[in-house]
């Protein structure tokens, strides 16, 4: 009698696992090139695949009147701009301090802030960040056992802040003090070193490049001369890059006639290739 195959019980599988093994094969392929786009480019292959998320019209308005950045955006980057800062409300946990009541507006203006940080990355979420912790005015910490105008603490995923300071940092546009901008970026610096997507990469190769165009002796010379960074920027590497980012949003121009290669370093790591930067 000749042999017959019995079918198996688990044939009815093998289109889907070739199916699988397919998109998987597409996928890594497709990181392959993004990896390489973003190293040969220095800029990503694509920020956002779905934008979804919007903002109610009141909350458009707020942003229109309150934050400066949102107006500088074209009505593309506008929806994407939305949509980032509507996610970021819906995943954060906003906690007031000592009966202060995070309000929609306050929440909504805090996640302009991070957003606008984090607008030229593909990740820009704040994976290190889970709670946002609003004091009226500056407020004691254990941390250093002093009092801070914000923080960022990684051990409790948190982000602390005064609002009365932080307040002053986005309404006052061009003293260069933007203590949210401030505290974003040290969030942003942490999470840089303990990841290694392609956002991360990138920022840690032009963190790199700033701190070595730091050892040139014609630019410590000119930082001596001109004094344009305040002297909190050179507290450590990390506080020299925070106090970059509020510079480069608050004064583009000056930075960049100052320090253009600096600022172009500055510009690289945030992906930054839209409005005035």
């Amino acid at each position: 009698m000749p042999y017959q195959n019995t079918p198996n019980q688990y044939d009815w599988l093998a289109p889907y696992a070739l199916a699988a093994v397919g998109f998987w094969l597409l996928f890594m392929i497709f990181r392959l090139i993004e990896t390489w786009y973003a190293n040969k480019q220095n800029r990503l292959l694509y920020r956002d695949i779905l934008i979804f998320r919007k903002l109610s019209r009141k909350q458009k308005e707020h942003l229109s009147q309150n934050f400066s950045f949102y107006n500088q955006l074209d009505a593309k980057q506008k929806r994407r701009f939305e949509h980032r800062v509507a996610r970021f409300i819906g995943v954060k946990e906003f906690v007031g301090r000592e009966g202060l009541e995070v309000t929609q507006e306050m929440k909504l203006l805090i996640a302009a802030v991070g957003c606008m940080l984090t607008f030229g990355r593909k990740h820009y979420q704040y994976r290190l960040v889970d709670y946002i912790l609003v004091y009226p005015e500056p407020f004691y910490s254990h941390m250093n056992d002093a009092y801070h105008k914000g923080e960022f603490n990684p051990m409790q995923k948190a982000l602390v802040l005064s609002w009365k300071d932080f307040e002053q940092g986005y309404h006052i546009t061009d003293d260069n003090l933007n203590l949210g901008i401030h505290e974003f970026m040290h969030a942003l610096q942490l999470d840089a070193r303990q990841s290694n997507d392609i956002d991360a990469l990138r920022f840690e190769r032009q963190f790199q490049k700033i701190l070595h165009r730091l050892t040139d002796p014609s630019l410590k010379q000119r930082l001596d001369e001109v004094k344009y960074f305040r002297a909190y920027a050179f507290t450590n590497q990390y506080e020299f890059m925070a106090v970059l980012a509020e510079y480069f949003f608050e004064s583009p121009a000056d930075f960049r006639s100052n320090f253009p290669k600096v600022y172009e370093h500055t510009r690289t790591l945030l992906n930054f290739d839209f409005a005035h930067y």
